[in-house]
C-alpha cells in the first residue's frame, strides 16, 4: 500500500462565514462527497472538502486543502477519463466520469464523480465543485452477485426465484434446458408455465397453502417442455424470509429425473410382461383380473374371460425342440392380442395357456372374438410347421356375486371340453349349464 505525505500549507480557501449557513451545514452534512478547487489556469487548488470526503479518502482537511485533487490519482486511474475531465474544465463544461482513485492508505476505490462551474456575477469561472460518491461497494456487490448468477448457471439442476406472488424473477441456465424456455421467457410469469396438466388442480391448491404458511415443500412434478414432451421433476421449494418474519421469496432446486423415471417405468414394463411371448405375466395379470372384476360389479357392467390353450404343444416340443416350441407361442400370444381390443388384456398363466379379460364384452361377442382368434392363429402358423397350430379356449361372463376363482374354474372346464372333443374350437357356458 501507498501512503500519503502530509500536504504543504493550503495556498487558498474559501472563508466558511461566506458560506450562507444553511448551505453550509447541508454541504457539511451531506452524504455525497464535495470538494471545491479554485479555478487557476494552471494548478487548480483544493479550497474546500467535507467531512464525506475525508472519510471516503482517509485524508482530513488541512491534508488536502491547497493540493491539486491530482493526489487522490494512482496507477490504474484511467487516463482517457482524467484527459476527458481536463477538456471539461478547460472549456468549462459540466462533466461526469468513473474512474479509480486512491485513499491515504493507498487503497484503490471505484470513484463516480461530477464537475460543475462555478461563476460570478460577470460569468467568470471562479471555481469548481466537484460532488463524489464511492462505487466499491455497490462494484463489489454487483461482482458477487454475477459469480452468484454464474455459479447457479454452472449447475446442472434448476434454480427458480420467485416473489410472494408467485411471480418469477430469477431462472438459471439449468432450468432454461429443463423446461425449454429462455429466462426472457421466464421472468415475470408463473411457473405454471410448464404445467403438463397431469396433476389435478387440487395437487397446487394444497402445495401453496403450504408455503403460503411458510412449510418448505418436496414433490415431483410432471411438467412439459417446449416440445411437448413431459419432462418428471424433483422439486424443493424453501420458502424465504425477512426479519419480520414475513415470506417475500420461493427458492426452487429443480432435478430433471425423466430418464430415472422412463427407465424405472421400462424396467416395471418388463416385469409386468413375459418376456418371450410379451403378454402380462400371471403376477401383474392376476391384479389386472381383481381390477377388472372390481369395475365391472362398480358399474354393472359386463366381463367376459377367457382361457387359450396352444393344441398339441407338447409335440411340437418333442418334435421339433423348445426353440421352435418358443416360436410358435409367440406367435399365437402376438396373434391373439392383434384380435383383441386395447381395452382387452392376455395373461400367460401357465406353459401354453392364456387368460384373456374382456370388460365390457358379454358372453356371445367374447365367443365371436375367441372364434376369430383361433381362425387368425391357424393362418398365422401356416407355414411354421408341417402339422397345423391350433388353439382351443373355453369362454364365460363372470356374474353378479360369482367368485372370481369359481368363474376361472369354470372356463377352465370348458377349455378342457373343448380338447376332449377334438380341439380347435370354443366352448362356452350354455343356458342350460346354470
Amino acid at each position: 500500500m501507498r501512503s500519503r505525505s502530509p500536504s504543504p500549507p493550503p495556498t487558498a480557501e474559501v472563508a466558511t462565514d461566506a458560506l450562507p449557513a444553511l448551505l453550509l451545514q447541508a454541504i457539511e452534512q451531506a452524504f455525497n462527497a464535495v470538494l471545491i478547487t479554485d479555478a487557476a489556469e494552471n494548478d487548480h487548488r483544493i479550497v474546500y472538502v467535507n467531512p464525506a470526503l475525508c472519510a471516503m479518502t482517509g485524508y482530513a482537511a488541512h491534508e488536502l486543502l491547497g493540493r491539486n485533487p491530482r493526489m487522490l490519482q494512482g496507477p490504474h486511474t484511467c487516463p482517457m477519463v482524467i484527459a476527458e475531465l481536463r477538456s471539461c474544465v478547460a472549456e468549462g463544461r459540466f462533466f461526469k466520469g468513473s474512474t479509480f482513485n486512491y485513499r491515504k492508505d493507498g487503497t484503490p476505490y471505484l470513484l463516480e464523480w461530477n464537475i460543475s462551474p462555478v461563476r460570478d456575477s460577470h460569468g467568470r469561472i471562479t471555481h469548481f465543485v466537484s460532488v463524489q460518491h464511492d462505487l466499491s461497494a455497490l462494484a463489489m456487490a454487483r461482482a458477487s452477485s454475477d459469480i452468484f448468477a454464474r455459479t447457479l448457471d454452472a449447475t446442472e439442476d434448476g434454480v427458480l426465484i420467485c416473489n410472494h406472488l408467485g411471480i418469477i424473477e430469477f431462472a438459471n441456465q439449468g432450468y432454461e434446458k429443463i423446461t425449454g424456455l429462455r429466462a426472457s421467457e421466464l421472468i415475470g410469469r408463473k411457473p405454471s408455465v410448464a404445467q403438463s396438466g397431469q396433476h389435478e388442480p387440487a395437487f397446487y391448491t394444497e402445495l401453496w397453502a403450504r408455503l403460503k404458511d411458510g412449510r418448505p415443500v418436496r414433490e415431483i412434478f410432471i411438467n412439459q417442455r417446449t416440445d411437448g414432451t413431459e419432462v418428471h421433476c424433483e422439486q424443493s421449494i424453501t420458502p424465504l424470509r425477512n426479519r419480520e418474519g414475513e415470506v417475500t421469496h420461493y427458492v426452487s432446486m429443480v432435478r430433471d429425473i425423466t430418464a430415472k423415471v422412463l427407465s424405472e417405468r421400462a424396467f416395471r414394463e418388463q416385469m409386468q410382461h413375459d418376456s418371450l411371448t410379451g403378454a402380462l405375466t400371471r403376477t401383474s395379470g392376476s391384479l389386472h383380473l381383481e381390477k377388472a372384476v372390481a369395475e365391472s360389479r362398480a358399474v354393472g357392467a359386463a366381463l367376459a374371460l377367457a382361457l387359450v390353450d396352444v393344441d398339441y404343444f407338447k409335440q411340437v416340443n418333442d418334435r421339433f425342440g423348445h426353440p421352435t416350441g418358443d416360436k410358435v407361442l409367440t406367435t399365437v400370444a402376438r396373434t391373439v392380442a392383434a384380435c383383441l381390443r386395447t381395452s382387452d388384456k392376455i395373461i400367460r398363466w401357465g406353459g401354453e395357456e392364456f387368460l384373456l379379460i374382456m370388460p365390457g364384452c358379454d358372453q356371445a361377442n367374447a365367443v365371436a372374438t375367441l372364434d376369430r382368434c383361433r381362425h387368425a392363429v391357424r393362418q398365422a402358423c401356416a407355414d411354421m410347421l408341417p402339422m397345423p397350430i391350433t388353439i382351443s379356449a373355453g369362454v364365460g361372463q363372470i356374474e353378479p356375486g360369482q367368485e372370481l376363482a369359481d368363474c376361472i374354474e369354470r372356463i377352465d372346464q370348458l377349455l378342457y371340453r373343448a380338447k376332449q372333443e377334438g380341439r380347435d374350437q370354443v366352448r362356452a357356458v350354455r343356458n342350460s349349464d346354470g
